[in-house]
């Protein structure tokens, strides 16, 4: 694990953090009054907020228990992965096989005080954390190889993520530098935001986020396909995450669209 001073020292409850407005969603408390406020505020005006956050975790899990079952992959890179919300990812995947990899990244101080919840993994894998800022994925390599093997694939998970991160603030330089020095046989697991679905609500969410001086991006499904080009999609290709994969009597919340799109890609 990475991390030169306190963390809790430099947690910034000033302002609300997208990975504590998730956790105020999901029913946590790693959250501040400041991540409530926006949270109530986006619910106030998305009623669907707090069930589009439930939505988005169960597609991590049935994308990482899909990319296990027909990949046999055993390594794992989240990045982004916010405050610790069981099952997470390396439970997912130790279950199934117990010695998988995984490596976390986040930047927010609150998750790193919460790390040693992400680093309790099975005797015969691997778990890690490194504290580093998405559009730094030079920096997420080097740090990762420590317990990731690059020349062997690994499934690269970008949950939720890229909404926060504008084009012209590196997504696509975050996405192609990690996907390219990623082996052959990896995968790429994403979610992201879109206003396809419902344009207006998602706007407003968009200005309140804004408005807290926090980045949001509504991508089209083709800006979203731009993000997956030269990988070949597993079915149902990309789609709302009600849609990709809903397990049967698992999904009660399918009736309406979640306006995120899902997809996993493998670079073959």
């Amino acid at each position: 694990m990475t991390g030169t001073e306190p963390a809790v020292s430099r947690i910034d409850t000033s302002r609300p953090h997208p990975a504590r407005v998730y956790d105020w969603y999901l029913g946590g408390k790693d959250n501040y009054p400041v991540d409530e406020e926006l949270g109530r505020r986006i619910a106030a005006m998305q009623g669907d907020a707090p069930r589009h956050a439930r939505a988005n975790r169960r597609f991590m899990e049935r994308a990482t228990r899909a990319v296990v079952r027909e990949s046999g992959i055993r390594q794992f890179l989240d990045v982004g992965s916010g405050i610790p919300t069981e099952p997470n990812l390396h439970q997912i995947a130790q279950s199934a096989v117990p010695d998988a990899r995984v490596v976390y990244v986040d930047n927010d101080p609150i998750v790193l005080a919460h790390a040693e919840a992400l680093l309790r993994g099975t005797p015969e894998g691997a778990t890690g954390y490194v504290q580093a800022d998405a559009r730094e994925p030079e920096r997420i390599l080097e740090q990762a190889a420590s317990v990731l093997d690059f020349d062997r694939p690994v499934a690269l998970s970008l949950i939720a993520l890229l909404h926060f991160i504008a084009d012209d603030d590196g997504a696509h330089r975050l996405v192609d530098t990690l996907v390219g020095a990623l082996a052959p046989g990896s995968c790429l697991a994403l979610s992201a935001m879109t206003a396809d679905f419902d344009p207006e609500n998602v706007r407003r969410g968009i200005e309140a986020y804004t408005a807290s001086g926090v980045t949001l991006v509504a991508r089209s499904h083709a800006e979203v396909a731009r993000l997956f080009e030269g990988l070949e999609l597993l079915e149902p290709g990309i789609v709302s995450l009600s849609d990709w994969r809903p397990t049967a009597g698992g999904d009660a919340e399918r009736e309406e669209p979640v306006s995120l799109y899902g997809a996993v890609g493998f670079k073959r």
